[in-house]
This record gives structure tokens, C-alpha cells and sequence, in this order.
């Protein structure tokens, strides 16, 4: 889905047709690819979340219950460069990160999540590369280098190594330290100068998680009250 000359060369900044450009080639052409083109149960399941308002921690450790919740919220954020039209990052929640391509109930998939992290002993983790220190417009975006420092972590457990923190209002437990990463960063509420402009924003988040979870409340595919795993306000 990109651009061509007449002569067959990529115009990678003709953004005309799309903002995203793919690719597909043989795997034989990855080194370290595995021939058998498959794979163990994972040991850690990431969730990756572009938060624009800067209230998501770097990265936060889930319960199952948590993991059930965020993944049927899919929360992100659609950020200039990804869409065309989209200057500016804005709020989006898409069930289980894919609402559009689910043929079954979004309970139904979180079930099997849960089952599945029961039945294989999985950590999961939810990871924000969106903003620090403020929203959009005021903070500023999580470095790569950051960012990758916490995938590591949890790659090679050391994470799990932290002492663990548990904030207010969303109830993610959040390392109090975490290797090379400024700590201060580490839980969002430290890293805003402002901290009565940081409550204002956590709480509006809340309210749209809540807002966007009443479509699954009472669903007669579920057992369980997954919104009591979510934000919790007043």
C-alpha cells in the first residue's frame, strides 16, 4: 500500500493514500526465525496503550481480573502519522485491541484469556508509550528508551524483582524502581508538576473507562463483573 514511481522506485513520504506502509516477505529472510512456526504458551502478555492524557504508568503489572478488564477496554490512543485526518492524539477504546475483526461477544475472549493465564501461570503487563508529566500539548511523549527498558524487564523478570506500589483511583501496581528508569516517572502522578491538574485528568480517564464499560455490564456471556477490576471512582 505505498507509492510508486514509474520506475518502480517507493515514494516513502507520499502520504496520499496512507499514513502506515507494510510489507511482507518470506520469515526465511529473519536470521533467528523458528522454522517450526510455532511456539510455547507466552510467560508474559503485553498490553501496549498510546495514553495521550498521561495518566497510564510506564509500565503496570495486572492481575487476571485487571488483564480481563483492559483487554475487553482496549484502550489506546490514535496519534498523528497512524490515520490520516488525525493531527492530534485522540481516545479510542476498541475491544480486545481488535473490536473490528471479533466475530464472537468480547466476553468470550476474555474468558479465555483468563482461563488461559490460570492454565499457563502468565504475567501480564500493560505498558504506556503515550505521554509522561502531562497530556498531550503539556508533558511529553515515554522515550523509546524507557519504554524498551521496561519490555526488557519484563523479558528477563527482573521486574519482578521490584517492590510494587498500588495506585489510587485505577489500582495498578506500579514498580517503585525499575533499573536505569528515572523513578519519578514510574508513577504518573510524580512525574506532573501540576498534581491537582494530574487528579483532574486521572479522574476524567476513569470516566471514560467507566462510560465505555457499560456496554458489557450484566452481559448474559459473563460470570463474572469485570467493571469491579477497572477505575474505580466516588
Amino acid at each position: 500500500n505505498v507509492v510508486f514511481d514509474e520506475d518502480g522506485n517507493v515514494h516513502y513520504h507520499d502520504g496520499s493514500k496512507t499514513e502506515n506502509t507494510r510489507v511482507s516477505y518470506p520469515i526465511e529472510h529473519i536470521e533467528n526465525h523458528q522454522p517450526s512456526l510455532q511456539a510455547p504458551h507466552p510467560k508474559n502478555i503485553i498490553f501496549l496503550s498510546a495514553d495521550a492524557f498521561g495518566v497510564l504508568p510506564p509500565v503496570s503489572k495486572l492481575t487476571k481480573e485487571q488483564a480481563m478488564y483492559y483487554f475487553m477496554s482496549g484502550y489506546t490512543a490514535k496519534v498523528a502519522g497512524t490515520e490520516r485526518g488525525i493531527t492530534e492524539p485522540v481516545a479510542t477504546f476498541s475491544s480486545c485491541f481488535g473490536e473490528a475483526f471479533l466475530p464472537l461477544h468480547p466476553t468470550v475472549y476474555a474468558k479465555l484469556l483468563g482461563e488461559k493465564i490460570d492454565q499457563h501461570g502468565v504475567n501480564v503487563y500493560l505498558v504506556n508509550t503515550g505521554w509522561t508529566g502531562g497530556g498531550y500539548g503539556v508533558g511529553k511523549r515515554m522515550s523509546i528508551k524507557d519504554t524498551r527498558a521496561c519490555i526488557n524487564a519484563i523479558l528477563d523478570g527482573s521486574i519482578r524483582e521490584s517492590e510494587f506500589d498500588t495506585t489510587n483511583t485505577f489500582g495498578f501496581h506500579i514498580p517503585k524502581t525499575l533499573g536505569s528508569i528515572d523513578p519519578v516517572i514510574l508513577n504518573p502522578r510524580n512525574a506532573w508538576e501540576d498534581k491537582d491538574a494530574y487528579l483532574v485528568q486521572r479522574d476524567k480517564l476513569a470516566a471514560m473507562f467507566i462510560e465505555n464499560f457499560k456496554k458489557y455490564i450484566g452481559n448474559a456471556n459473563s460470570d463474572f463483573d469485570y467493571s469491579t477490576a477497572g477505575p474505580q471512582l466516588p
